[in-house]
């Protein structure tokens, strides 16, 4: 990418569109761009003052609040890197990150800082740097695309979490392939019932000031709320996952969608079968999607004219991205690979890792999936999470799609285990809100809808499964579930 410089995008914003809304919360605050343009500046320059300057790394331990927020933007004014944190993490895993990071500066609550207690000297609350001395210096008025933004860790499900960080080209150029495929309007607000220490939920508010258009922040997914949320306060796009779109289209019922909602874009995974045929049923404007840490949200999307024609498709790659499938297998699946200016030019001191994910120039994921005569990919499994069993190579996406078309199952979650006699068979653990379906019953309804090999060898009913911040089902977690059989 050339060496691309730009106005300042928060205080660009706040020229064009002073009062236009920026942000919402559940509570009734509103903030327009100009207050969010000022109230970031005053925190960039309390933060000088403690020693925060380029280049320095500064992690944000935060659920979705204002404060982040401004913490946010305010590391932008300095040419720092804002180092995302999730709240979720035990007091061993943040340690790790906080090290890794080599971060200069933890910003955080009052309630997490007691209640994580980590073991690091230099820890500021929000609060505690709002209230000390602004320092008497110039903030940032260009931002360069190849400077650093932000810094994330992947979810770590096959070793320790890799860094990733992004430049401001990543995000600049995954918030206008977004723009050019979803298109804007000039009524669009967008939910954000996503954690922003995710890509996911980050993205939302990186778009919001470069299309000009307001961010609902809820501070925690409630589904009463989002409910509420999406059919009184205008919404037009909502960013979810599977569990989400589930629970919304439980409790939609009969009742018909807001008129002003436009689009569901879902990320986060594989949708069961009898979920996509509900969603058709409905018409619900359902965008799948899909992407990673590594791409700066999404790299791939349906788009309007395609979500229910092609429905359990992810879509094709947005405009200045490329996807490919490699090492295809018999039936055409294979790795999927991808590359565009909103990917991540590697992971931060991994020479290893980077040598491994990148070949020409593509990243390759470690999901697999593949391309339809059209074009369009299907995600079918992260490679990780592909059980083969006796050489046969079985998807636990499929499996738990048919599970959740059982009466009575109301979460599902599949992984290998390993055997003996066929090296993986695959294992069931099952949320029940009937105590009448026993793992005979499971049996029994898989029987005509599987083959032999892919029903599970073992069911174990559970209270709950394993997710993180954003919903995602974490299968590596699954074997910490099960009892002895």
């Amino acid at each position: 990418m050339q060496a691309t410089t730009l106005p300042h995008w928060l205080t660009t914003r706040a020229d064009l569109t002073p009062n236009s809304r920026a942000l919402e919360f559940v509570d009734g605050t509103t903030f327009t761009f100009l207050e969010l343009k000022e109230r970031s500046e005053t925190f960039a320059k309390q933060l000088a003052h403690l020693g925060v300057e380029r280049d320095k790394r500064v992690a944000i331990l935060s659920n979705n609040h204002i404060d982040m927020i401004i913490a946010v933007h305010a590391l932008s004014y300095l040419g720092a890197v804002a180092v995302m944190l999730n709240t979720k993490l035990t007091r061993d895993e943040l340690t790790y990150q906080l090290t890794a990071s080599h971060a200069f500066l933890l910003l955080t609550t009052e309630s997490l800082q007691t209640d994580k207690a980590l073991p690091f000297n230099n820890a500021l609350t929000f609060t505690e740097v709002a209230e000390g001395k602004l320092a008497n210096t110039s903030l940032l008025e260009e931002i360069s695309l190849q400077d650093p933004c932000t810094m994330m860790f992947t979810s770590g499900t096959t070793g320790k979490p890799k860094a990733v960080l992004h430049t401001y080209g990543n995000h600049w150029w995954s918030a206008t392939g977004s723009a050019l495929n979803l298109r804007l309007h000039d009524d669009d607000k967008w939910l954000l019932p996503l954690p922003i220490f995710h890509i996911g939920g980050l993205s939302i508010l990186l778009k919001s000031i470069i299309y000009g258009i307001p961010a609902f922040v809820m501070e925690k997914y409630d589904l009463t709320v989002f409910y509420d949320v999406i059919r009184h306060k205008k919404i037009t796009i909502v960013s979810l996952v599977t569990l989400m779109l589930k629970q919304y289209v439980d409790k939609l019922g009969h009742e018909t969608l807001p008129e002003h909602l436009r689009c569901f874009l879902l990320g986060g995974g594989s949708v069961p079968e009898a979920l996509l045929q509900d969603v058709k049923k409905k018409e619900i404007p359902l965008f799948q999607s899909y992407g990673m840490t590594e791409t700066s949200s999404q790299i791939v999307t349906l788009s309007a004219d395609d979500a229910l024609r092609k429905l359990g498709s992810s879509g094709k790659a947005l405009f200045p991205a490329q996807v490919d499938i490699i090492e295809l297998q018999a039936d055409s699946v294979g790795e999927i690979v991808v590359k565009g200016p909103m990917v991540m030019d590697g992971y931060v001191g991994n020479p290893k890792a980077n040598e491994a994910s990148f070949i020409n120039g593509w990243l390759k994921t470690g999901d697999l999936g593949y391309l339809d005569e059209e074009g369009f990919l299907y995600v079918v499994e992260r490679r990780t999470d592909l059980i083969i069993s006796g050489g046969e190579n079985i998807y636990p996406s499929e499996i738990e799609s048919k599970l959740l078309m059982i009466q009575g199952v109301t979460d599902a979650g599949v992984f290998g285990l390993e055997d003996d006699t066929w090296g993986k068979v695959p294992i069931a653990c099952i949320v029940r809100g009937d105590a009448d379906v026993t793992e005979q019953f499971i049996f029994d309804q898989l029987e005509d809808v599987l083959a032999a090999y892919k029903i599970p060898k073992q069911v174990h009913f559970v209270d709950e499964l394993p997710r993180n911040a954003s919903n995602k089902l974490m299968r590596h977690r699954l074997h910490l579930f099960i009892t002895e059989k």
